[in-house]
């Protein structure tokens, strides 16, 4: 049998000699080798070869170990180790090397390979190692690949596979530079493994390992402060790193270290307890990731070299970004020891909070989305449970010198209270980076919850399903944050959000629900250190900005002071939202009467935040409906009361006595509120007849002595004081009034607005020479600009603040009851009609000021307008007064504007407001009201020129819109198609065609002017204004049925269709005008609606020629059901009742009506002649065209009744209004036919059926008269001017 074998050995020897290129012949040596052992296979092959490594009597034994090394190493080591990495017998040579491993002599073999192989052996005593090529390296690393399957069978010490030689030569490689690509790289892999979580065998000794780790690590830090982002830079600062020389292409280096780690990364887990590589690497990776994401938010670069580096670090990232989400995918972190993780999120948090303090190369909103989405990937990544993402959250939002500002966590305690920051930063020294921090937790917040951030929210067990609510879980709270919220509420305002927006109602909701049992220690704690910080700080500036209603959120933003204003704004949400009630009311009241005295002393600060505490306090305590004030507050109010009759009258000021702060003080107690605006008075408090006397007499106080001893004091404080107190003694006292009382406030009242008003005329005035001057000057545009800023930068808000305190006590006035006592007096009328005159005057006067600047250019207008945002207010007060006051008084402010004597007058002014670039809702209503009213209309619709001529005879006068309307009628509705719903823009349109259509339902059928207008729109107004309509109306959501009438309706297109019928019904637009502001996208639609329905009552032919027009069928059909079930009913029950009221007062001519059919037959006799003439309106009335055929006819030629025929249908469907008074003009129209009026030639008809003028301009030659319009019809189409009969030229 050893014959035989030697004999196929020898054979297959041979072939392997014959074909060595063979790897076929090689696998077959290996198979030999795996069956019959290394040893006997070398034995065989040495003696075919006839070497003498053995005796020739021996050649039937063993091969001893050293002449089975020696042919080992002279034979089979320099064959299989030669080959070329791309020779494709090279990889099963290096099986046959491997398989060749004895047991009994591997760590011999294994020497004598790794010395060939590395080449390295004469290298090793010198400083450096032998140069290796590429295609060495190449075999080496294929052979460590091999190695290491076989490894995984052998049994045996991994250190018996360890070699000097391999160490350096995988040094030398981790250190060269530039590196050896893909070859070195895979050669690295090989030698360190740990390419999958479970291979963590390395084939190198321990130190090389974590010398070639700090290698690479070195390699990692060199990109990253390579990185254009200085934070980026700082970050990879702070972890250790040596230094490269700056010729090295960093990239490169890289990218051959990083497909190192992607087949060898998880060997780093060996060095968790004795090393900082794992979390150092893993902390320049995140690093590197976070860089790829700030490429990404840039947009260009400055030159090709910068794209092209830009785009190669940006590849560079996404690598290292996809190989971080491959570990993180075997949950590689969260299986790491506490240690470990504890040291890489520190890290990773410090660089978080670094950039998000100090980056400045990106945009706030990019720089807060990106850091929230590492948050929540170190979040994912490293916490193994919410106890731990809890933790992380502390240490993201701890304590340093930048951060918190305001409140600060006790950490002297176990109960994580708030307390304020004595030595807080002052905002300013990095407001940007503490409002980009805050942006951050706020985006936190909506990712992760509001119970998980502020109230650390830690639930005993997970969610029983992914879907399961927050609050079926049982919570714990060893996490809560009241100092986070106290500061989120200082901060007050950042990039997305603010604390009245978005923070605000976060919390109170949160509150209020049940499975949050702590919720009121949470609340508690925040509310007592905003409180001791109001009370600490004090009020900063002057507190007259404090008003007498009850306090708003709107009026938070004048406060500067961040405690005080976040601690009302606190106490205001949680009181309206009823989370706190009156025992949390009480609590506050009795803490602030304490801090009011520091033993006899008057402490300052509680004195000064307190009128504005007591006013949102006065609701708290107020919250449960019939309950008063315990008598321990109405007590203190009364010893506050007394305290301040203490003090002289306001006209003897006296600073030093603290004066201000007690009468603003006792001022608070008393807010006063009006229901709408003005409508109703509404007392925020009951008080008793103590509290009413005390009032009382300090309001008498005030009044000016008989005499001049007393003179009014004009020290604004003074008179702002005296305003208050005047709104809340009305208020309160006004029963108890006597005429002195009236005669006193009355006149201030007047004096006050005056005040406003001479200063608002000035402005006018300064505006209109302004603008007059830069038209007969040489001044360029920027200087006219720069005055008009300079005008309204001038403005004194002090006036203005008085006039607003003074029309609001005056429409206290004006809503008591109509018995009050001096009302009977005949000197109130009079007092009354010049406080409305003064409050007309300061309306008419912004409005003439903006058009007047807006006549210059549209930045003036800007200017003028924006000047009113600032007191939105004091222009609410007044429009609600303007759009009360009578007809009389509105006509007589009209005259005196006109009288006035500026470049612009009153109609001017009301379209200036009206269609302001910078509007205010409650003027935009009062400039409506007055420009749709009865006598103003004419005058806003139609130019001067037109208006005398509006009821005269002459049916052929052209009619020629005003300029404000005309626009927005004519050209401008096209230009909205493309913009928002809820535009401004479309909203001037839309109210521009609202004046338009009432003013022409407001004119008689039958008269010439609602003709002539009528005319005019038919032929220039756009009608894409109804392609806006169908723009708010969502049609497409309507559900038809077969019953039109069980229509169901989608929300949207039920508000147009209700708005529609009513249109219809009333003939008016302002049930739907006086809710459309604050303009929202809903209240569009119901406007649209009301439009649409309006339109298709008074001009039904210019309604049914677009819908005739288009071209889209399904939108067409759509616009047909929804008229068809909701508009036409109306319709044609409307137009069916007016024909049956009509008195044509004509033994001739008879009507009657069938509205179950919805017919009218119309029957005209004359003489022995007649015919009966049917108009059958029809489903979809106006859309489709009414039907008309004559039933019945007598001694009429068919020439004349066909004639008749048209003549009726070419009348019902051109007519823009009823069909009634279609019918008078047919009747009309062959009533002057019989009386022997010639007809038209052109028409053939005697009235024209459109603008229902009789043929007058007639031929000089053959003397037929034509209308004027059907003249000019024949000469624009024929091209001629010639007459259309004899052809003369006309």
């Amino acid at each position: 049998m050893i014959s035989n074998l030697r004999f196929l050995l020898t054979l297959s020897f041979d072939l392997l000699l014959v074909y060595q290129d063979s790897p076929d012949s090689v696998r077959l040596l290996s198979v030999a080798v795996s069956i019959f052992g290394p040893r006997m296979i070398v034995r065989e092959l040495a003696f075919n070869e006839g070497n003498s490594y053995f005796h020739n009597d021996g050649m039937d034994g063993d091969l001893d170990a050293e002449n089975f090394l020696k042919v080992f190493k002279d034979i089979f080591i320099p064959w299989c180790l030669q080959g070329n990495i791309d020779n494709s017998s090279t990889d099963a040579q290096l099986d046959l090397i491997l398989a060749l491993l004895d047991t009994e002599s591997f760590v011999e073999q294994w020497d004598m390979v790794i010395t060939y192989a590395t080449n390295l052996s004469h290298g090793l005593v010198g400083p450096e190692p032998c140069p290796l090529s590429f295609k060495k390296i190449a075999v080496l690393a294929r052979l460590m690949e091999k190695a290491r399957a076989k490894m995984r069978n052998m049994q045996g010490e991994v250190s018996q596979w360890h070699h000097k030689l391999l160490d350096s030569t995988a040094l030398y490689v981790a250190r060269s530079l530039p590196p050896f690509a893909i070859s070195g790289a895979r050669f690295l892999r090989a030698v360190l493994g740990g390419s999958t979580y479970d291979d963590q065998i390395s084939l190198l000794s321990r130190d090389v390992t974590a010398l070639i780790f700090e290698e690479i690590l070195k390699k990692l830090l060199a990109f990253l402060i390579d990185s254009s982002f200085t934070l980026v830079r700082d970050a990879a600062s702070h972890l250790k790193a040596g230094s490269l020389h700056s010729s090295v292409d960093m990239l490169q280096v890289s990218q051959f270290d990083l497909e190192v780690l992607e087949g060898s990364f998880f060997c780093l887990k060996t060095f968790l307890d004795e090393s900082k590589l794992l979390p150092s690497i893993s902390a320049a990776m995140f690093l590197i990731t976070w860089e790829f994401g700030m490429l990404k938010t840039l947009k260009g670069a400055k030159d090709a070299n910068s794209v092209e580096k830009l785009m190669a670090r940006w590849d560079f990232g996404e690598s290292v970004n996809a190989l971080l989400c491959r570990i993180n995918n075997n949950q590689f972190w969260k299986t790491l020891s506490i240690c470990t993780r504890h040291n890489l999120t520190n890290f990773l948090i410090r660089s978080i909070r670094s950039i998000i303090f100090k980056e400045d190369a990106l945009s706030t909103d990019k720089i807060v989305s990106l850091c929230c989405i590492w948050v929540l990937e170190v979040f994912e990544f490293l916490c193994q449970d919410e106890c731990e993402k809890q933790s992380l959250l502390d240490q993201l939002l701890g304590n340093d010198e930048s951060w918190p500002v305001w409140v600060m966590q006790d950490t002297n305690t176990s109960e994580r209270l708030a307390i304020v920051k004595i030595d807080n930063v002052t905002a300013d020294m990095n407001a940007s980076g503490i409002h980009k921090f805050v942006a951050l937790i706020d985006k936190l917040i909506s990712k992760l919850g509001f119970h998980r951030v502020i109230y650390g929210c830690v639930p005993d067990k997970p969610p029983m399903h992914e879907g399961q609510a927050d609050d079926t879980i049982t919570p714990q709270y060893n996490f809560s944050r009241a100092w986070l919220a106290a500061e989120i509420l200082c901060t007050w305002k950042w990039q997305g959000g603010s604390a009245l927006a978005s923070f605000l109602p976060l919390l109170s909701a949160n509150a209020n629900r049940q499975s949050y049992p702590p919720k009121t220690g949470l609340l508690d704690n925040i509310v007592n250190v905003l409180l001791d910080g109001a009370l600490i700080h004090g009020l900063s500036g002057d507190p007259s900005f404090f008003d007498v209603w009850p306090a708003s959120h709107d009026q938070m933003e004048a406060i500067k002071e961040p405690f005080l204003r976040a601690f009302l704004s606190l106490l205001l949400t949680l009181f309206n939202d009823r989370v706190l009630g009156k025992d949390k009311a009480l609590v506050v009241f009795d803490l602030l009467e304490n801090n009011l005295f520091v033993g006899e002393a008057i402490n300052r600060n509680c004195l000064r935040i307190l009128p504005l505490v007591m006013n949102v306090l006065v609701q708290g305590l107020q919250l449960e409906q019939n309950q008063h004030m315990s008598d321990t507050i109405t007590d203190t109010i009364t010893e506050w009361l007394q305290r301040t009759l203490l003090f002289p009258p306001l006209i003897e000021w006296q600073t030093e006595q603290d004066v201000e702060e007690w009468y603003e003080l006792v001022i608070s107690c008393f807010p006063v509120s009006a229901v709408g605006g003005s409508e109703a008075l509404k007392l925020a408090r009951d008080i008793n007849a103590h509290e009413r006397e005390l009032l009382l007499d300090l309001f008498r106080k005030q009044r000016y002595k008989d005499g001049g001893s007393n003179a009014p004091n004009k020290l604004p404080v003074v008179q702002n004081l005296l305003s208050k107190l005047s709104i809340v003694t009305i208020g309160y006292c006004s029963k108890e009034f006597d005429e002195e009382d009236w005669e006193f406030v009355l006149s201030q009242l007047r004096l006050w607005i005056q005040s406003a008003v001479v200063m608002m005329e000035e402005v006018a005035e300064t505006v209109n020479e302004v603008i007059t001057n830069a038209s007969t000057s040489v001044c360029s545009e920027s200087n006219i600009t720069n005055k008009l800023e300079h005008t309204v930068s001038i403005l004194d808000p002090f006036p203005i603040n008085l006039a607003r305190n003074a029309i609001f006590a005056f429409s206290l006035v004006v809503g008591l009851d109509a018995d009050f006592a001096y009302s009977k007096e005949k000197r109130w009328e009079s007092i009354n009609n010049r406080i409305v005159e003064g409050i007309l005057r300061l309306f008419f006067s912004t409005g003439i000021a903006e058009a007047i600047a807006s006549s210059y250019n549209q930045e003036g207008s800007i200017i003028i307008a924006s000047s009113r945002l600032h007191h939105p207010h004091f222009w609410e007060l007044v429009a609600s007064v303007v759009v009360k006051s009578s007809v009389d008084a509105k006509d007589k402010a009209m005259r005196s504007i006109e009288l006035w004597g500026l470049s612009k007058r009153a109609v001017s002014s009301l379209y200036a407001i009206l269609f302001s670039s910078k509007p205010l809702s409650s003027l935009q209503f009062a400039a409506y009201i007055i420009l749709s009213s009865e006598s103003v209309s004419p005058m806003a619709i139609l130019r001067e020129c037109n208006e005398s001529n509006l009821d005269g005879d002459s049916s052929e006068e052209n009619v020629s819109l005003r300029e404000e309307i005309s626009f927005m009628v004519e050209r401008f509705c096209s230009y909205i198609l493309e913009m928002d719903l809820a535009s401004q823009y479309r909203l001037q349109v839309f109210l521009a065609w609202s004046l338009l259509l009432s003013h022409l339902f407001s004119l008689p059928s039958s008269s010439s002017s609602r003709e002539r207008l009528v005319q005019y729109i038919q032929e220039r107004a756009d009608s894409a204004i109804l392609d806006c309509l169908f723009q708010h109306i969502p049609l497409e959501l309507c559900v038809k049925k077969r019953d039109v009438q069980q229509l169901q309706l989608p929300s949207g297109v039920s508000e147009a269709a209700m708005a529609a019928k009513r249109a219809i019904t009333t003939g008016s637009l302002f049930f739907c005008l006086e809710k459309l502001w604050p303009l929202e996208q809903e209240k569009m639609v119901v406007i649209a609606g009301a439009l649409y329905g309006l339109m298709l009552r008074v001009l039904p032919a210019y309604v049914q020629g677009w819908f005739s027009r288009l071209r889209d069928r399904s939108i067409s059909s759509m616009i047909e059901s929804f008229t068809r079930a909701w508009c036409s009913p109306a319709l044609i029950a409307d137009e069916l009742s007016q024909i049956k009221k009509t008195n044509f007062s004509d033994e001739n001519f008879s009507v009657s009506v069938s509205k179950s059919a919805n017919e009218v037959v119309a029957t005209y006799t004359k003489d022995e002649i007649g015919m009966d003439l049917v108009i059958r309106l029809p489903a979809s009335y106006p859309l489709r065209p009414v039907d008309v055929d004559c039933m019945r006819s007598l001694g009429i030629s068919e020439v004349k009744q066909r004639k008749w025929l048209m003549s009726m249908i070419s009348f019902v469907r051109n007519q823009n209004g009823a069909l009634a008074e279609a019918i008078r003009i047919w009747k009309s129209n062959f009533d002057k036919e019989f009386e022997g009026v010639e007809e038209c030639p052109i028409c053939y008809s005697v009235i024209h059926t459109a603008n229902h003028s009789l043929p007058r301009l007639a031929c000089k030659t053959c003397r037929h008269k034509f209308h004027s319009a059907c003249l000019y019809k024949w000469f624009s189409t024929s091209h001629k001017s010639t007459c259309p009969l004899c052809q003369s030229p006309f």
